[in-house]
């Protein structure tokens, strides 16, 4: 249990310094100061203590559900993930749970910012879903969907990253979209406010916050582990992959707009097509 709320406390405060890292580097290639790396953090703990409120609209318990849906859905992931080395295809029914978070987040609030939210939440997911074909195409070549074996493979036989490019680059791009401040972050894009957590306050959104920093540490570790599976094996090698990933991240969001929410998922299902026509050449093939 203590093993468990160590490595929460960890995946949380890493994930929150390179969200900070993020917002400054963006800061600094937008010739502004930014704020300090340490600022997601200092503005989780300060929702946390401010005062819980809720909207006359909002629609309980449903309201309140969510925030710890979140948490749990992201908690789940990092368990199976790294404590378990479980199964890749339960990590990715996980991810889709998020979905449930959005949509759910933005109808309870009855704000009509939050509403379109979550209906963008469920048009972006025509997006998301395909990339099952990812972890089909990762089956095929490694005859394993488990995280400890997808590593082992790559042990002796070198980085997925360069025998299966374009599955590599899908999931590129689920981290460009889950990144602050994305081309792709149609589901709380400025054009409605702050999306889907429009009405969210306080300790609730807090926790939405905890759930991001800890989302952002399980998705990066997953691409390392998945597609340069020896470096996951370092504990300094994958931190420092992480931060250039952040970096990477942080260039392209801060000089790419946001996208119209059908040109988002337009782009993203081209590129989930192109990973489906790879996976049956090498059935087919």
């Amino acid at each position: 249990m203590v093993e468990l709320f160590l490595l929460t406390l960890h995946a949380f405060l890493v994930g929150s310094l390179l969200l900070g890292l993020h917002r400054k580097v963006m800061a600094k290639l937008q010739l502004r100061p930014g704020p300090p790396i340490i600022q997601h953090l200092i503005h989780t703990f300060k929702f946390y203590f401010k005062e819980v409120t809720f909207p006359i609209t909002a629609a309980q318990p449903l309201y309140i559900f969510v925030a710890w849906l979140d948490i749990a859905i992201w908690l789940s992931a990092l368990i199976i993930s790294q404590v378990l080395k479980g199964s890749l295809l339960i990590i990715m029914g996980i991810y889709v749970l998020q979905k449930i978070v959005e949509h759910g987040c933005g109808l309870s609030s009855g704000s009509p910012y939050g509403k379109m939210g979550g209906v963008r939440s469920v048009f972006s997911a025509a997006a998301e879903v395909p990339l099952f074909a990812v972890v089909a195409t990762i089956y095929i070549l490694t005859n394993s969907l488990n995280i400890g074996d997808i590593i082992n493979y790559q042990l002796a036989h070198g980085y997925l990253l360069f025998k299966l490019p374009l599955c590599a680059l899908a999931f590129f791009i689920l981290l460009i979209s889950k990144s602050p401040y994305s081309p792709f972050g149609i589901v709380k894009g400025k054009d409605i406010v702050s999306g889907y957590l429009t009405e969210h306050f306080g300790l609730l959104y807090s926790m939405i916050m905890i759930a991001d920093s800890i989302a952002y540490y399980v998705l990066l570790w997953l691409f390392i582990a998945i597609f340069l599976g020896p470096i996951a094996l370092s504990y300094p090698l994958t931190l420092l992959v992480m931060v250039v990933i952040t970096i990477i991240l942080a260039i392209i969001n801060s000089l790419t707009p946001l996208l119209a929410p059908h040109h988002s998922v337009m782009l993203q299902m081209t590129l989930a097509a192109l990973v489906l026509l790879d996976l049956l050449h090498r059935i087919l093939w």
